[in-house]
């Protein structure tokens, strides 16, 4: 049966997004080659790519452009390409290649679909959709690629969870450019 994962960049401080939603902050930092080729694996991955209608409306301006495929090829094939399904209940169609928009019970969808086979899914960003699905322990993985700065304020991903989650480390790899990915999954 499928697994469903979480990917998120994230500030020091626990943030997943800065102050009106700012992403910037998780792109640029210091070269690295070997995080780069990271990032290239990790779009190489097979799945189904998860996404709230914020997250999706930001990956939908960039990931289709040509700048996109000039800065990060191999990124922007696997994002264009890769089957998607974006939770919204007010946007009326879905424009992006390859993406099935749900509009009904987000949590009863997801339980669904991880009893019947398929591929496995990852979320990125969407951190309303992170919180609900662990609240309701649907997510299976949390992997989180802490970045070496602090930001003060933001978003966490798991604002409005009501209860608390226990975590077991699953792994670790640390970059050369201070970021560090971290791999939990829940406690049984």
């Amino acid at each position: 049966m499928p697994k469903l994962a979480v990917f998120n960049s994230i500030s020091m401080d626990g943030y997943f997004t800065g102050v009106n939603g700012d992403l910037r902050w998780a792109y640029g930092g210091t070269p690295d080659p070997e995080w780069d080729a990271f990032v290239v694996g990790n779009a190489q991955g097979g799945g189904r790519l998860v996404f709230g209608r914020i997250t999706y409306d930001l990956m939908t301006r960039y990931w289709p452009t040509p700048l996109a495929m000039q800065q990060n090829p191999v990124v922007a094939e696997r994002m264009n390409n890769l089957p998607k399904i974006v939770f919204s209940r007010t946007m009326d169609k879905a424009s992006w290649n390859n993406t099935r928009l749900i509009k009904t019970n987000m949590v009863d969808e997801v339980r669904r679909m991880k009893q019947k086979p398929g591929e496995d899914m990852v979320i990125l960003g969407s951190g309303s959709i992170i919180s609900q699905l662990a609240e309701a322990g649907l997510v299976d993985e949390f992997q989180m690629a802490m970045l070496p700065l602090i930001l003060g304020n933001g978003k966490t991903m798991f604002e409005g969870m009501s209860t608390k989650l226990n975590l077991k480390l699953g792994h670790t790899r640390a970059f050369k450019n201070g970021n560090v990915v971290l791999s939990y999954t829940p406690r049984a």
